[in-house]
């Protein structure tokens, strides 16, 4: 039984394919209630979305997703319910946002060496006016013909020892926490399922994140299997941390999976949104 509530998806403004007023009324269209927009390091897309919630229906929750350094490995962080109006968050992703442009001018540096020529314009094209990001790259590279999808790209050309690739240092876990809370929002820890810590990092990382003020962890993603789901419910109970879900929807071919299809929560979870007044759209 799937539950109709989606914490976690990309627009245009970040690495999605669709504009915040596609993505809701695709939201909507699958059955979603609830959804969280959850761009990379940018809140712009938020009024627009909440405009088309209201005009389709379903409850618009403010959300971001934060890149972190954490171990020399980047990590994500979702805020959820923050005040996207907030002068140190505005301040910070413009900083951030300068960052971007930097690791991708390197990583078309890279590129170039390897027979990939203009792939910084090539992704600011796709990217448009929205942040530049590894997958905008994946998309120019693919277009080009020089792989065949996505996830060859990411194997062949961006990670470690490959020419697309760019060692960058986020902010820290405990910035990332800490400027979501500051912003009255709740931090989650995004797809722990995908960072391949290991049974004593991934205990290390949970612990840090819990006590720099870390509410939740997402259970149930797109890229987590049906093992994984129960395998962090119990380390969610364990830490005393709420369960979120989210699809992670990127659009049609860069997703783990569709919106609406999300199957519930574990039983012995906390569901994150227990206590929000949303709650009661999902009975």
């Amino acid at each position: 039984m799937s539950v109709p509530i989606d914490l976690h998806c990309h627009s245009t403004l970040s690495d999605g394919l669709l504009s915040p007023e596609e993505l809701v009324a695709h939201a909507a269209s699958k059955g979603v209630r609830v959804l969280a927009l959850t761009d990379h390091d940018e809140v712009g897309g938020l009024a627009r979305a909440r405009t088309a919630a209201e005009q389709h229906g379903i409850t618009l929750v403010n959300g971001v997703e934060i890149s972190v350094t954490w171990k020399k490995r980047t990590l994500h962080i979702v805020g959820l319910r923050i005040d996207a109006s907030d002068p140190q968050l505005i301040t910070t992703f413009q900083q951030v946002h300068a960052a971007r442009d930097t690791r991708a001018r390197q990583m078309a540096e890279g590129l170039a060496k390897a027979g990939i020529a203009g792939a910084y314009e090539g992704a600011k094209q796709i990217a448009g006016n929205s942040v530049m990001t590894r997958s905008h790259f994946a998309q120019f590279i693919v277009k080009q013909g020089h792989a065949k999808n996505i996830k060859s790209v990411f194997k062949k050309y961006m990670v470690k020892g490959k020419p697309g690739f760019v060692n960058h240092e986020w902010m820290s876990l405990e910035q990332a926490v800490t400027l979501i809370r500051q912003a009255g929002g709740v931090a989650v820890l995004a797809h722990p399922g995908r960072y391949d810590l290991g049974f004593v990092n991934m205990h290390l990382l949970l612990h840090e994140f819990r006590g720099y003020g870390g509410q939740a962890i997402e259970v149930v993603t797109g890229s987590h299997q049906p093992p994984q789901f129960d395998q962090f419910a119990k380390l969610a109970h364990r830490f005393d941390l709420k369960a979120s879900q989210g699809s992670d929807y990127h659009g049609p071919g860069l997703s783990f999976m569709e919106m609406g299809r999300l199957p519930a929560l574990p039983a012995n979870c906390v569901p994150l949104w227990q206590d929000w007044p949303e709650a009661s759209l999902l009975q």
